[in-house]
């Protein structure tokens, strides 16, 4: 027997479209291998929303928005002046949000406002927006237990990688006591292009900015940014802490030389942009990302060019690590494809 699945998607941007597609092209999978038939029942977006009693087709609704521009003109189901918390007050019947609008780290909004809503409402959430869990983690998780729904954040935390993954289900029952991640896929290639093939930052940069990789401004993610906002994500879901990012010692990469690289080199070392995190007895947490030289054989070290991985150290299991995974938008849209099958497939 095949069980309906409602979802409303806030955000249409490039991950909420990819996510839309999915919807699309993954649709007999998910019936045959799941027993799921996802219906979307809306969007929400700045430019006008979209509503539908019934399924709207996810494709079409893509390609009309990349040709429109917004939702709110769309045939009979548009909603000009709409936006997605209106979307998430007035849809019916609906079972999931998929959170996918722009981060905004220090106030998590809209997406907090999207999030508590759903959350009151009864729905679960699948969500590639780290912004409102930052901070906001423990007091989400705890209406979500309220309400007997799940939060998923696999997207939010380093997209296709499964690190949250990891922690919560395949440490099940292990305590972790450290972290170290390579998380931000766009210093990880400027580091691997210095070191493979003797380029100088500037040029690397360069480099991956003309193939798309890096950001017209990289500010984010060469100053550490980035990968301190993933790392408190991470330790607050897999440790249970309230670690913040301004809390995480933070330096990037932008001094790295072309001649400490090739020093490095010269001992057998790599470096790499390592996000670091450990728990002491008393359950504090210490965190910073940094550069970092790593010895041939650590885990880490294999992880090249714009990938990302995490190592996670536990009582029990001892040292566990997975790596790879796409970093594009259509990968953090297989996640959250992903988080919101698992909510919904047999035992």
């Amino acid at each position: 027997m095949t069980r309906r699945v409602r979802v409303v998607i806030c955000g249409f941007g490039n991950v909420g479209r990819n996510f839309a597609r999915l919807l699309d092209s993954k649709r007999r999978m998910a019936a045959d291998r799941y027993g799921i038939e996802i219906e979307l029942a809306g969007v929400g977006e700045l430019k006008g929303s979209v509503l539908s009693e019934g399924g709207i087709p996810p494709s079409s609704l893509a390609e009309y928005f990349e040709k429109h521009g917004n939702l709110g003109d769309y045939p009979e189901k548009g909603k000009p002046d709409w936006e997605g918390a209106d979307i998430v007050r007035e849809a019916a019947r609906t079972d999931v949000l998929v959170e996918t609008t722009p981060t905004d780290i220090e106030t998590g909004e809209p997406a907090l406002t999207h999030i508590r809503l759903a959350l009151e409402r009864g729905w679960h959430v699948v969500s590639a927006n780290k912004g409102p869990f930052i901070r906001n983690y423990q007091s989400l998780k705890s209406l979500a237990g309220s309400k007997e729904v799940e939060i998923k954040l696999s997207a939010a935390a380093a997209a296709a990688l499964p690190t949250l993954d990891v922690a919560q289900t395949c440490l099940a029952g292990a305590e972790i006591h450290s972290i170290e991640g390579i998380l931000n896929g766009t210093s990880n290639f400027i580091l691997s292009r210095m070191r493979t093939d003797d380029m100088r930052y500037d040029d690397a940069l360069a480099e991956a900015q003309r193939l798309g990789i890096a950001e017209t401004n990289p500010t984010l993610d060469v100053e550490g940014f980035d990968t301190a906002n993933k790392l408190a994500l991470i330790v607050n879901v897999a440790m249970g802490a309230d670690l913040l990012p301004g809390q995480v010692d933070r330096t990037g990469i932008t001094g790295v030389s072309a001649d400490e690289v090739r020093r490095a080199a010269a001992k057998g070392k790599i470096i790499r942009l390592v996000g670091r995190a450990s728990m002491d007895d008393r359950g504090e947490v210490r965190a910073s990302v940094a550069p970092t030289e790593l010895s041939a054989d650590h885990p880490l070290a294999s992880v090249d060019g714009s990938e990302k991985g995490i190592t996670y150290t536990t009582d029990t299991m001892d040292r566990i690590t997975v790596s790879g995974g796409k970093s594009d938008p259509r990968g953090a849209a297989a996640a959250l494809y992903k988080d919101l099958l698992n909510i919904y497939r047999a035992p």
